[in-house]
């Protein structure tokens, strides 16, 4: 059977018009945002856009019946070609599950299709007073299930956790075509059984396609406050931190910035004047925190921090736009049109990144390598920022961001070289090869390095939830970029 007698079958199951196959349709889900070579598309060979977990069904069951690759898609804003149908096959555009199912406010969850976008989703909870603090810079495009099949950073992990912290149960799809509901309902914690629901998590939709997710949410803060402090080093400034937490002190957010990095989280400044933020030629690193709660108690929190970090060799950021328009950038996402970094500061080249997680006191010794490393490759630094995501504690989930011209085949080449140096240092360093972006079809088979053998039982875990290999395949198993080592 050939593909439009295919997409016919579908069209019959589901309904003619969420099925496309025409080529100007196929061309928005040729790419995401990790760097490629400007002409490297690749075209799906149908689109499905269901509106129900029964219609994902009945597709992964024609699916699977003629053994099509199936890639389910987001907001494809990701960085690791986890979402590009590199098989060709089915795409899943899974914004057409687009409805906010239940506010339970009386036990603090939101059952939701994952379709939602992350903003619309707060935006629904907002009538409520309530948010779900997962909180990535993409949330005006990452959906709900792409969160939790990328496992993307939050702006406030340091207090709130990732989305692992917020999943509570999910009904997915598995590769046969089967409904299954994983996970613990409403209840924030269980030990019973296995804990199936964490699998779907980073996992890119090899596993399964989620449809419907249910999550813990909270009512929304009072108030917050925001502050950046300079610091001689990146380790510094992150013994500073841990020092902030030790002290009893709540923080909702706290990102460390090397100065290469802080440019390009103000360029809606350097836009604006001309040039580049006054920041001293002695800061190597820049910390910036938030608080959020009663005002009474962040007002005191506040304060107190200023302390803490004069303590540790850290000085106040005094020229409040820099902070503010960091801010903007970072979470609020209030832009002058054309000054923010998304996509202005991409017209040239696009941005590209090593996300490594490092043991907490080899921070400065990974630096070395990073500048090590773009210097061997001839890339571009556009610079480091530590977040930390997981709750109350300094954890460092680091992107070492280059920029990357994909109109030159050479340098998306090096680009991957520069991946593949970083990511081997991190295992050298007792730390992972990736903490937000996920394997996707760059670090495949190479993150051998990392799992060893357990890789293997990886494998037959997907064979278990698809064992005809038709979700997402191509993708965590084997690399595009990176030869295995």
């Amino acid at each position: 059977m050939n593909i439009e007698e295919i997409a016919t079958k579908i069209r019959e199951s589901i309904g003619k018009r969420k099925v496309q196959t025409a080529k100007f349709h196929l061309m928005t889900y040729s790419r995401d945002w990790s760097p490629r070579e400007a002409t490297d598309t690749q075209l799906p060979d149908i689109v499905v856009r269901p509106t129900s977990t029964e219609e994902v069904s009945k597709t992964l069951k024609i699916a699977n019946e003629y053994k099509i690759p199936v890639v389910a898609i987001g907001g494809l804003t990701g960085m690791g070609g986890g979402a590009v149908p590199i098989n060709k096959g089915i795409v899943i555009d899974t914004k057409g599950l687009n409805k906010v199912l239940e506010v339970d406010t009386k036990n603090f969850t939101v059952t939701t299709q994952t379709g939602v976008t992350i903003l619309n989703l707060n935006n629904e909870l907002e009538k409520y007073d309530f948010w779900c603090p997962h909180d990535p810079e993409s949330k005006p495009s990452s959906t709900v299930g792409a969160a939790i099949s990328c496992d993307n950073d939050g702006t406030f992990g340091i207090k709130y956790g990732k989305m692992v912290d917020f999943l509570l149960n999910a009904v997915i799809v598995t590769g046969t075509g089967e409904i299954v509901r994983v996970g613990h309902r409403k209840a924030y914690c269980t030990s019973s059984g296995y804990k199936l629901h964490w699998l779907l998590i980073g996992a890119e939709g090899t596993l399964g396609i989620v449809t419907e997710a249910t999550l813990a949410i909270l009512p929304k803060p009072e108030t917050r406050a925001i502050e950046a402090f300079i610091f001689p080093s990146i380790s510094d400034a992150a013994e500073a931190l841990m020092r902030l937490l030790h002290s009893g002190l709540s923080v909702e957010s706290a990102h460390i910035n090397c100065k290469n990095r802080l440019g390009f989280y103000t360029h809606a400044y350097r836009t604006k004047h001309g040039k580049d933020p006054d920041i001293p030629e002695w800061a190597g690193a820049l910390l910036f925190v938030s608080f959020n709660g009663d005002s009474e108690v962040v007002n005191f929190s506040n304060e107190y921090s200023k302390k803490i970090m004069k303590l540790h060799g850290g000085e106040i950021v005094k020229e409040r736009e820099i902070v503010d328009g960091w801010w903007r950038s970072k979470h609020t996402l209030e832009f002058e049109p054309f000054l923010q970094k998304w996509p202005d500061s991409q017209r040239i080249k696009k941005f590209g990144s090593a996300d490594l997680g490092i043991p907490i006191g080899r921070l400065e010794e990974a630096y070395e390598k990073y500048l090590e490393f773009t210097k061997k490759h001839q890339i571009e630094i556009l610079g480091a920022c530590v977040y930390n995501e997981r709750p109350n504690k300094v954890s460092p989930s680091i992107s070492f961001a280059v920029f990357v011209d994909d109109s030159n085949p050479d340098e998306v080449k090096r680009f991957y070289n520069y991946v593949r140096d970083m990511s081997k240092m991190a295992i050298d360093k007792e730390g992972t090869m990736s903490t937000y972006i996920g394997d996707g079809d760059r670090l495949g088979g190479f993150n051998r390095y990392e799992h060893g053998i357990s890789l293997d039982y990886m494998w037959e875990l997907k064979k278990v939830f698809d064992p005809n290999n038709i979700l997402n395949p191509g993708k965590k198993f084997k690399s595009k970029w990176i030869k295995e080592y």
